[in-house]
């Protein structure tokens, strides 16, 4: 699958977790049928809410975004169903009158590697000793 493909599967799945959407029990996605399922169950904004949550709760990657001059940007990164990891821009703020959630984004996906390394941190809180 595409990075985008990667996406509308983890949307289709999230907005059937959530009710929003029926998926067939015996319904298997894969690369040929992705984009037709997606537009079918999209129909009537039914994977509005889906869409918007996967896109702004992507993990900050501290790769480079591309700048935007009416928006803040980041890169961000999410794990898809079948264990790849995909990154996107994800577009905010703006002000009052600004809609970041309508700036296309899945088509500018990208696939990445993703290496993850447990470490220990001390973390210290300090206090005032009372008089």
């Amino acid at each position: 699958m595409t990075p985008e493909q990667k996406l509308k599967h983890a949307i289709l799945l999230l907005a059937a977790k959530w009710k929003d959407i029926t998926l067939a029990a015996d319904v298997e996605i894969t690369a040929e049928n992705v984009d037709a399922l997606y537009e079918e169950h999209d129909e009537g904004g039914m994977l509005q809410d889906a869409r918007s949550e996967i896109r702004s709760t992507g993990e900050e990657t501290g790769l480079s975004a591309p700048g935007s001059r009416n928006y803040e940007t980041e890169a961000v990164a999410k794990q898809m169903p079948d264990g790849s990891w995909v990154g996107w821009t994800h577009y905010y703020g703006g002000g009052k009158y600004s809609e970041p959630d309508a700036i296309p984004w899945m088509e500018d996906a990208y696939d990445l590697i993703c290496t993850e390394e447990q470490v220990t941190v001390t973390k210290r809180t300090f206090a005032k000793v009372p008089a």
